[in-house]
């Protein structure tokens, strides 16, 4: 329990970053917009935020080798900050690019430092609570940060700014705790060829996650502009497709522990047709339809990251989960890049609807990609446990091994 207390720091920094660098992403969408920004340059800002979430997964352990993590940790806050403030300095959509490469930079930083953290503190008695809590805490700050674009007014010095506090304060709980900072591991090999030689399914699989959810989180503003929801109604549309994705995971984590994992992605897969389809219905049903339909499309869509990684771990060695980790975060990093730009530039050129055709597109394609892999090779009997997979950094795989290493007994067979 003390140690559980003793990373306290730790998730407190943890939901700050989530509320300033996770709000700016709406919230830049309604400035943009009041602004006179086009669709396709919104979309660029949600894109630059995952092209410095990228290269912030690449270079945050080597930086933290560097000069360790409480300077690491300090230089990627310092990034994200500038990056807020500096947006109602220069009102033009392609500096505002480049700060939201800064807010990635600062994301996938951060959460390398903490979680190379808690990797070496954790034992294997309180790996299991303390990730529980670290999934809760990140979910938690997730579906505060989608509640923020209904409080701060779009386009305001003072709204980024409130954002950049937030950043800022991420800083006081890590550097003030009095955890002695642990040594720095080694960065894992980035081989993004290993997971499409482990299950190219899985691959696939998490680059239409990205393609769902980094389309939805960073464009979704647009289509709930454009189908008139106020910006405290885009707020909770936000939230319910995190709470959606949230309350998916203990089902159907039960069904991929219980059924042929294939079987349970191309279900998700169908669904979320069902679901898109069922969304762009709902912009005549009222307020209430829109806010159901978002939470069951992250119902059926959130979920599919942590199953594709799931399966592609059946495949792997022990000494590969970290390196297989890393490469499934490669495979979603490169969706999310594109995935925005092009939903703006559909949504422009079609109307709201195209947004979740476009998903709608990805995830048939899956379905039937899923299809000819049940082809090529039977189910692993021989399977690693669920587990919900935070999308945070390339080395949360160091977290997770352990987890995966359980043995699990052979799946029933699906009738």
């Amino acid at each position: 329990m003390r140690l559980l207390i003793s990373f306290a720091a730790l998730f407190l920094s943890v939901i700050l970053l989530q509320l300033s660098s996770g709000g700016v992403g709406p919230i830049d969408v309604l400035s943009g917009t009041a602004l006179g920004f086009s669709r396709q340059e919104i979309g660029l800002l949600g894109s630059a935020h995952f092209l410095g979430f990228f290269i912030g997964c690449w270079w945050s352990p080597r930086l933290m080798g560097s000069v360790g993590h409480s300077r690491a940790f300090a230089a990627f806050t310092a990034m994200g900050a500038i990056g807020l403030m500096a947006h109602m300095l220069v009102i033009d959509a392609y500096a505002w690019a480049i700060m939201r490469i800064a807010s990635g930079l600062c994301v996938a930083g951060c959460y390398t430092v903490i979680e190379a953290w808690l990797q070496a503190k954790v034992t294997n008695e309180t790996r299991g609570r303390t990730m529980g809590i670290y999934r809760v805490v990140d979910m938690t700050g997730s579906l505060g940060a989608q509640m923020i674009v209904g409080i701060l007014a779009p386009a305001s010095y003072v709204s980024y700014n409130l954002l950049a506090i937030g950043c800022c304060a991420a800083l006081l709980p890590l550097t003030l705790t009095k955890i002695k900072p642990p040594e720095t591991p080694a960065s894992p090999r980035l081989r993004p060829r290993l997971a499409l030689e482990r299950s190219p399914l899985a691959a696939a699989g998490v680059v239409v996650a990205a393609l769902s959810s980094a389309s939805f989180r960073m464009v979704g503003p647009i289509y709930g502009q454009e189908v008139g929801l106020s910006a405290t109604q885009i707020a909770w549309f936000l939230s319910a497709f995190v709470l959606g994705g949230a309350l998916a995971q203990f089902p159907v984590g039960w069904l991929a522990d219980k059924f042929d994992r294939r079987w349970v992605l191309i279900w998700l897969s169908a669904a979320a047709i069902l679901s898109c389809a069922i969304t762009m219905m709902a912009s005549g049903l009222g307020t209430t339809g829109i806010m159901l339909s978002a939470g069951l499309f992250g119902l059926t869509t959130f979920p599919i990251y942590s199953v594709a990684a799931a399966h592609a771990h059946d495949f792997a060695s022990d000494d590969e989960r970290v390196e297989l980790s890393a490469a499934l975060m490669f495979w979603f990093a490169s969706g999310a890049i594109f995935a925005p730009f092009l939903a703006s530039a559909l949504i422009e050129g079609f109307g709201p609807a195209a947004l979740f055709a476009m998903i709608s597109v990805g995830h048939a394609v899956l379905v039937v990609f899923g299809l000819v892999r049940m082809r090529a090779r039977p189910a692993q009997q021989s399977r690693t446990p669920y587990i919900y997979a935070p999308r945070t950094s390339f080395t949360i795989g160091r977290l997770l091994r352990k987890d995966r290493d359980k043995p699990r007994e052979p799946p029933a067979k699906t009738p």
